[in-house]
């Protein structure tokens, strides 16, 4: 078993009810055992494809000056993705449920960090350094093996350890399309959740790279000049605002397909209009965007997983539970655009 893996068990999630099955009592869980490469080997046998993984911290957005409340996520989506009723209309049949990375014991030392005081900013990116390492030790069996993954944060860092395992496993250089108003393209500084993609640039793993709904109000000109002279593009929120985007999602999906390498989709929760996330915001994309957003992209078959960042429950104006409710939701559904998506491959 990779060292830092916590198996999920879905059975406290699950409200039973006589005569129905829920998703957490049809789902395939990873079993027992040493070897997590054998393991992952034997449920794709069984016919699972898609590995479920959980990174519940929020030292990356922290770690970049922000706020806290990501590492919330993860439970919120179990709540409500395994008590949806397991259908033969979902299309959950190839799902292995894994668990998630843990990181407890790091997100008990930032606890008492401040992010005001330099040292202490220097920890938190040291911290998020070792959540890197954590993540990609769990990834790169699964892209090793043949996996897609859907990763559920957790703050956006984790897209540098998604990309670097996907680079390391298929030996290739890969491309990434995100939908966010940051690039998170800020200067390689330390790590945090503000430059998962630089740093990826910068050591090799990212080739191509385009944002949609990026806000140029909310990036430095440091991190916009990064981008352009790296060749990298965007479609902002303000053209976003003056043309259909059915349309815009043609231009980027035809652009992702050009690239024509591995590929990952990637979506911060607060690219979404009032969606509860580390960084609530007004003036986003709506949810039915969101789900386009994946379930278009997640068709394209050089797409190797999709990462699912910064729902932020504690964040939502009206409270912890409404903000649980709110984020497990709309979680299950970015979920469930990528395995909808998935089946639309080759059609």
């Amino acid at each position: 078993m990779a060292e830092y893996l916590r198996r999920t068990n879905p059975q406290p999630f699950v409200k039973t009810r006589e005569q129905e099955t829920k998703i957490g009592q049809a789902i395939a869980c990873l079993r027992e055992g040493d070897d997590f490469g054998d393991l992952l080997t034997s449920h794709l046998a069984d016919g699972c494809k898609v590995a479920l993984l959980g990174v519940p911290e929020s030292i990356g957005p922290r770690a970049n000056c922000g706020r806290g409340g990501s590492e919330g996520g993860w439970q919120a989506f179990l709540t409500s993705f395994l008590n949806l009723q397991a259908t033969p209309a979902m299309p959950v049949h190839e799902l292995l449920l894994l668990g998630h990375v843990d990181c407890d014991d790091l997100m008990a030392e930032a606890a008492d960090l401040d992010a005001a005081d330099a040292q202490d900013l220097n920890r938190l990116r040291e911290l998020c350094a070792q959540v890197d390492q954590r993540v990609l030790q769990v990834l790169r069996p699964l892209f090793d093996a043949g996996y897609e993954v859907i990763l559920i944060g957790g703050g956006h860092n984790n897209a540098y350890p998604l990309l670097t395992a996907l680079y390391e496993s298929q030996k290739q250089r890969c491309g990434s399309v995100n939908l966010d108003p940051h690039a998170d393209f800020r200067p390689r500084e330390g790590r945090h959740s503000g430059n998962g993609f630089s740093y990826a640039y910068m050591e090799g793993a990212l080739s191509n790279y385009h944002v949609v709904s990026l806000h140029e109000g909310k990036n430095s000109a440091t991190s916009l000049k990064q981008m352009a002279d790296a060749g990298f593009s965007y479609h902002s929120i303000h053209r976003l605002y003056d043309m259909q985007f059915v349309d815009a999602l043609e231009e980027v999906s035809a652009l992702a397909k050009s690239w024509d390498q591995p590929t990952g989709i990637e979506v911060d929760v607060d690219a979404i209009m009032q969606a509860p996330a580390s960084a609530l915001n007004y003036t986003g994309v709506s949810m039915a965007q969101g789900y386009r957003f994946v379930s278009r992209l997640a068709s394209l078959p050089q797409v190797h997983y999709v990462h699912l960042a910064e729902a932020a429950p504690a964040r939502h104006p009206a409270g912890q539970e409404a903000g649980l409710m709110a984020s497990g939701q709309l979680l299950t559904e970015l979920t469930l655009a990528y395995l909808f998506g998935r089946e639309q491959r080759g059609l």
